[in-house]
């Protein structure tokens, strides 16, 4: 398998326009309610899939109606589920989310199944075997915290394996934590505000010195996406800024796991940090343009192309 994305994995259920939860039994009628299947590894392992790399996703579901969707969502996509254990008596993670007409994104949220992964759920041949190991929302998937999950990345990097690792909350207590991933981890891609929290930074710091200051704990690179400012990117040649692409936003669900989904396809392309990073942009400006994190994923393979 070229990619295994490991982690957190969501069902979503995305309503929009939402100006305002209606009030008693009040009905308010809208354009759009989809269900898809998100979270930092399920979307992005359904990002790779569309752009064409092989993909298996690894991560802790519940055994219920909702795990059973999101299996069936995934593999419709085109990915290898094979590696989703399923809990007794645990709920699949899910959410809501009343969509802004700004494309804003409140949410309500069970973590479920999430919070269960363990090293005992990761199967030893199928990280050794990837190119890539994605490590999506490592600072909820606290069964991970674990010498001997470290230790099989390392012998998976030592083999040549890339790992690459994207995060899930902003909780400042969380942001912390996960730093311990940074010794075994190729690439880190943050956003803005668990870059600044994880740094020590906090609120207001500078976003570029932040990601500086996370190089020396391990990563070769440091990307942190700026919504509309695009992504910066740091590594041991200093900083290099990746513009946003201008297009409409109905959406911006996803469009994290989708840069980091066409950052990976990028290094298995065997593209450089910042011709990947700008394909990563492409993808994660198609998917602001609809509703959900699967949105916009027609042609991704194309694009692929085409960056």
């Amino acid at each position: 398998m070229t990619v295994v994305s490991l982690g957190v994995h969501i069902v979503d259920v995305l309503a929009r326009p939402v100006e305002s939860i209606p009030a008693g039994q009040d009905t308010h009628l809208l354009e759009q309610i989809r269900v898809t299947a998100a979270g930092a590894a399920a979307a992005t392992a359904v990002d790779l899939a569309a752009l064409g790399v092989p993909v298996s996703s690894v991560g802790a579901i519940g055994d219920d109606e909702l795990g059973d969707l999101l299996v069936m969502m995934m593999k419709r996509r085109g990915v290898d589920v094979t590696g989703i254990v399923r809990k007794p008596g645990e709920q699949t993670a899910a959410s809501i989310l009343p969509i802004r007409p700004d494309g804003g994104r409140p949410s309500f949220h069970v973590p479920g199944a999430n919070l269960g992964l363990s090293t005992a759920d990761v199967a030893r041949e199928a990280v050794l075997g990837a190119r890539v190991v994605h490590l999506g929302g490592m600072d909820v998937t606290w069964g991970l915290y674990d010498p001997a999950f470290y230790a099989l990345l390392d012998e998976a990097r030592a083999a040549g394996t890339i790992v690459t690792m994207d995060l899930l909350s902003n909780m400042p207590d969380l942001m912390q934590g996960v730093r311990s991933f940074l010794p075994h981890v190729d690439y880190l891609l943050p956003n803005e505000e668990q870059a600044l929290l994880m740094s020590g930074a906090g609120e207001g710091g500078d976003v570029e010195e932040a990601a500086l200051s996370l190089l020396p704990e391990g990563p070769s690179a440091v990307l942190v996406t700026l919504g509309a400012g695009g992504s910066l990117i740091a590594g041991a040649g200093g900083l290099t800024r990746v513009p946003a692409l201008d297009v409409p936003v109905v959406d911006t669900t996803g469009c994290g796991d989708a840069y980091c989904a066409g950052f990976i396809a990028g290094l298995v392309d065997g593209r450089d940090v910042a011709g990947a990073a700008r394909l990563g942009t492409a993808l994660a400006a198609r998917v602001a343009g609809g509703l959900g994190s699967d949105a916009g994923l027609d042609g991704a393979r194309e694009l692929r192309d085409e960056q």
